[in-house]
């Protein structure tokens, strides 16, 4: 092969295996950085203290930390991190002294730093910098008198990565999320239109690119590290975005053949145009520009239908039987259901761009207080991915940093950082990265020995061999492989600590018999804590997921046909909230352990969907019941749904119970059809008496059974995808 034919498949290789080039941008920004830096405390400022906490601090922040998304929100991120690393310094520092108020510091530090990654991905990205900055100073013992040249060190590190990350090659990474729901909602209104103009062959296709646009965009999400999800604004919208979309695509599916639009044909035809453009325009405002659809106009429309469909129904040639109202309603039913999610698929999108949302304040605005119940309701419990994880790497690191304190190995804070760099959420993925580290660990120190050897301890050699090692070492991780990373970074250490303490290449027998005991603890920690990781874990929360949603259905239902107290319902709906968020993290967590190769996971996926479909229904009863006043009609007709609620949750909850214990699905349920003909029966008689009052009260009932018919139709839908599980 030619030379000209090399460099373009090198190069070719490299955008595969770094899209953008943005890892080797960020490792040549801290191979620039971080020298520049280590150096002016090492030679100006000439206190080894400052040296160490700006060479570690530089690591920290350039290479350990690269937030995404906005400008303004990057800054504040950094900022934040900067605040909390000064913090941890001192009071690392402060415990070093004595074993036990380090080990217990530790313990509360690690849970605390790991479990605040729940909260957004901002604090996910943030852990490992956060944790080095505790590491650091509690491992190495020193009296309250070395914090002020501990700080200057961290404060010298922290400016000088705050405004490399701003202003050297800043990052401006499109936010593929946002794009691909953007595609969504533009496939979705193209699926509308076309069901407007009743073309068949054009709905077949326009109905696969909705569905492939969807299912896309759900893929993607589910394969991010961290759920975008915060406790208000644009984090929290994009999450509800990806479920909304999917949930309206479900309602544009069936019915292949869908009934003449008979009833307010005038007003369901502005309804749909309305809710096209509505989606087109939320599609371009999650594209960037800046438009704000027109949710006014879509309520406008909303109410038309139902103020035609209250106006038609008794001017109805005579039916014969509930069903056959029911029949003739149902495409206006229809197009109420449709037009209803995509004015919260408007709010969202507009929340997620980042402008003010127009949905009502109990949907997007919560107090602190709300937002910290909700968190300790999802997250303060063994069914949580992040609890978890958090316990078990908060007693790790506890246990090596007693190990460290009573050995009193040299640079022995690396026992601390070789438990934390290969800790994972299972005993299986922990061995593995164990096994990863020592090969990496083992070929840096043969290159770094050699290095150490051929220099010797020259200083200006080692300079001009330090930042291409940083380029490495912060390169290879991303690009390369974990093990390469570890390679890279003991040279680092070689150069870095032959610059601070010249010692030859005996450093490296101390980082590796360091690393070497962190690394056993971080195995044996994860043989005791929840070996099996995320996976055993997945089963459980897939059950729980569909069993607290079955349960909201059944709340919500119930609130609108008895007038049950709303506060039973909202709580229903928190505890179903929190299921389908665990269900959500342990699913994610357990596509990067080695032991989801053994599962389907589009099986799974479809599953994890499933689960938020069925709350999702339950919110739009709850919805319907905010319609109401208790009317009379409601209570006599609608006692007759008892048994299909009753059935419906009775059904989800076994096919949660099966999922769990690994049995086949129950198949779908029996309906009550004499319930059912009783309801529709008696919503007849109520609409054709000719008492107005009673047709509002009516039209909310057959909307609730559609409703229930959505979730009769899901499972067989779900029978089909339990296999693979």
């Amino acid at each position: 092969m030619t030379a000209g034919n090399h460099w373009p498949r090198l190069l070719a290789r490299f955008r595969l295996s770094d899209p953008g080039l943005a890892a080797l941008r960020s490792a040549a920004r801290a191979a620039i950085v971080m020298p520049v830096v280590f150096a002016f405390a090492d030679k100006v400022i000439g206190d080894p203290n400052t040296a160490l906490f700006a060479a570690f601090g530089s690591l920290a922040m350039l290479v350990f930390a690269d937030f995404t998304g906005p400008r303004r929100s990057r800054f504040v991120a950094y900022l934040a991190l900067a605040g909390a690393g000064a913090a941890n310094i001192v009071l690392g520092t402060l415990c070093s002294q004595d074993t036990w108020l380090a080990v217990a510091a530790m313990a509360v530090v690690g849970f605390t730093i790991l479990m605040s990654g729940a909260i957004n991905g901002y604090f996910a990205a943030a852990s490992t910098s956060a944790l080095l900055t505790f590491v650091l100073p509690v491992t190495i013992a020193a009296p309250p008198s070395a914090i002020p040249a501990r700080l200057e060190g961290w404060t010298l590190a922290a400016a000088a990565g705050i405004l490399a990350h701003m202003l050297l090659w800043p990052a401006r990474p499109r936010d593929t999320l946002r794009v691909d729901a953007a595609r969504a909602c533009a496939a979705l209104a193209d699926l509308v239109d076309s069901r407007l103009a009743g073309d068949r062959s054009v709905i077949t296709a326009r109905s696969s690119s909705a569905r492939d646009a969807v299912d896309g965009l759900r893929t993607r999400f589910l394969a991010a590290p961290h759920r975008p999800t915060g406790p208000t604004g644009r984090t929290a919208a994009l999450a509800s975005l990806v479920d909304e979309l999917d949930w309206l695509l479900s309602l544009l599916e069936p019915p292949a053949d869908p009934p003449p639009l008979e009833l307010c044909r005038k007003e369901n035809a502005e309804a749909m145009a309305a809710t096209v453009a509505v989606l087109r325009v939320s599609a371009a405002r999650l594209d960037g520009r800046d438009e704000r659809p027109d949710l006014a106009r879509l309520d406008e429309a909303q109410e038309a239908v139902t103020q035609a469909l209250a106006g038609q129904i008794p001017e109805l040639k005579p039916l014969q039987d509930g069903q056959a109202l029911q029949s003739a309603l149902e495409p206006a039913f229809r197009v109420r259901s449709i037009s209803d999610a995509v004015r919260q698929i408007g709010g969202y999108a507009l929340a997620a761009a980042g402008a003010a949302p127009e949905l009502d304040e109990s949907q997007m605005a919560r107090s602190p207080f709300q937002v910290a119940k909700e968190f300790a309701v999802e997250h303060i419990s063994a069914q949580s991915v992040w609890f978890r994880n958090s316990i078990r790497g908060a007693a790790a690191l506890a246990v090596a940093v007693y190990i460290a304190q009573r050995t009193g190995l040299q640079h022995d804070f690396w026992i601390v950082l070789g438990t934390l760099s290969v800790l994972r959420s299972n005993a299986l993925g922990t061995g593995s990265s164990i096994v990863n580290a020592l090969a990496g660990t083992a070929v840096g120190i043969l290159i770094g020995a050699a290095v150490v050897i051929a220099i010797g301890t020259h200083q200006a050699v080692l300079w001009v061999v330090l930042p291409v090692a940083i380029l490495l070492a912060a390169y290879a991780p991303r690009a390369i492989s974990f093990a390469a990373g570890q390679a890279g970074f003991t040279v680092v250490l070689f150069v870095l600590f032959n610059l601070i303490q010249p010692s030859g290449w005996e450093v490296g027998l101390v980082r590796i018999e360091d690393v070497a005991i962190g690394f056993a603890i971080s195995l044996g920690v994860g043989l005791l804590f929840w070996p099996r990781g995320a996976a055993a874990l997945l089963r459980e929360n897939l059950g729980a997921a569909y069993a607290r949603s079955a349960d909201y259905v059944a709340a919500a239902a119930r609130q609108l046909i008895g007038g049950d107290d709303a506060a039973r319902s909202a709580g229903a709906a928190l505890v179903a909230d929190a299921a389908i968020h665990r269900l959500d993290d342990s699913f994610r967590q357990s596509l990067a352990e080695r032991s989801a190769r053994r599962v389907k996971v589009e099986d799974v996926g479809t599953l994890v969907a499933g689960a938020a479909r069925v709350r999702r229904a339950g919110q739009s009863l709850a919805a319907l019941s905010r319609m109401t006043d208790g009317d009379a009609i409601l209570a006599r007709c609608g006692a007759n749904l008892d048994a299909e609620v009753h059935a419906l949750r009775s059904w989800f909850i076994a096919l949660g119970d099966s999922l769990v214990h690994a049995e086949a699905a129950p198949p779908s349920h029996i309906r009550d059809g004499d319930g059912r003909r009783r309801l529709l029966d008696c919503v007849h008689d109520a609409v054709t008496g000719g008492d107005k009052t009673k047709l509002h009260p009516a039209l909310v009932l057959l909307w609730a059974t559609q409703q229930l018919d959505n979730l009769w139709r899901l499972e067989s839908h779900l029978v089909q995808n339990t296999g693979g599980v």
